[in-house]
């Protein structure tokens, strides 16, 4: 079974007047690429929650995003009431000795003066949030993960088609194979009958018959792209975590397949060897979203 790169989770946990909010974003990357925005409450906690991502999602271009949603009740300031009482005082006394008139709006006033109202104090994190937090990381990493392998069940029936796209067009070749060695010893005996007043030996024009015809025999080439698809497929029901693997393998049945192309100067042997170069780019581009 292969897993895709691509993939996305989420999870919402509540703790006390807040709830905490983890988001993650996959796509394809040659190696580890992970990015993360964290509320400053939780950022002691980066190094632990990078090692928890990198072990469990191991490649792709990963980006973690961890927030909290509070209670707008919990945002309200403190009022401080000695220092607003003696603001008050203060302006009632400047008030009377110039002769300035009175705040129409005496709290509105009075709000506005420095440090009448303080923010709560710097939050700190326990051990029992940050127990919930991992909880919710977890619960994120999880459900990318059930993404991915989602995504990953579909890669592997297109990979399947195409393989057997693959293997029915190889099949597909061999009457034409058959066919162009006797056109090539035709057309060769032919143009040398054009030329009547030519001397030549017979035992010798077999000898480089036979020669330029296994240069262009194709046999190895087939066996051995057969070898690859098998090898594809075997992989592909393996353990988890192969693409890069399935690339190289990918890369190797193009080698074949070009060779095979190179040696075909039959019209419909390179029609085929077309159509074949066709499902493999589709494997190739696939491929590189393989976990």
């Amino acid at each position: 079974m292969i897993l895709s790169m691509t993939g996305y989770g989420t999870a919402v946990v509540p703790f006390e007047d807040k709830k905490i909010h983890v988001e993650l974003k996959s796509l394809n990357s040659k190696a580890l690429d992970l990015s993360t925005r964290i509320s400053p409450v939780y950022r002691e906690k980066e190094m632990e929650i990078r090692q928890l991502l990198t072990a469990e999602l191991i490649r792709g271009k990963i980006d973690f995003t961890l927030w909290v949603e509070r209670d707008p009740a919990s945002q309200q300031g403190i009022v401080n009431g000695p220092l607003l009482e003696a603001y008050y005082k203060q302006l009632k006394n400047l008030s009377a000795a110039y002769g300035i008139p009175e705040p129409q709006d005496w709290l509105q006033t009075l709000m506005r003066m420095p440090d009448v109202t303080t923010k709560a104090e710097v939050e700190v994190l326990s051990e029992e949030e940050w127990a919930e937090v991992r909880k919710a990381i977890v619960a994120c990493t999880n459900d990318l993960k059930a993404f991915r392998k989602q995504e990953g069940e579909a890669l592997q029936k297109k990979f399947e088609q195409c393989i057997a796209n693959i293997a029915a067009l190889l099949n597909d070749i061999e009457p034409f194979e058959k066919m162009r060695v006797e056109k090539i010893r035709n057309r060769l005996m032919d143009n040398l009958r054009k030329i009547p007043e030519v001397e030549y030996n017979q035992n010798r024009l077999e000898q480089e018959l036979i020669y330029y015809i296994e240069k262009l025999d194709i046999n190895e080439e087939k066996q051995r792209l057969a070898n690859h698809l098998d090898y594809f497929l075997q992989t592909l029901h393996g353990e988890p975590g192969q693409g890069k693997k399935l690339g190289f393998i990918a890369q190797e049945m193009g080698r074949e397949i070009n060779t095979t192309g190179s040696k075909s100067n039959q019209a419909e042997m390179q029609n085929i060897v077309v159509k074949m170069k066709d499902e493999l780019e589709q494997i190739k581009e696939q491929v590189l979203n393989v976990l």
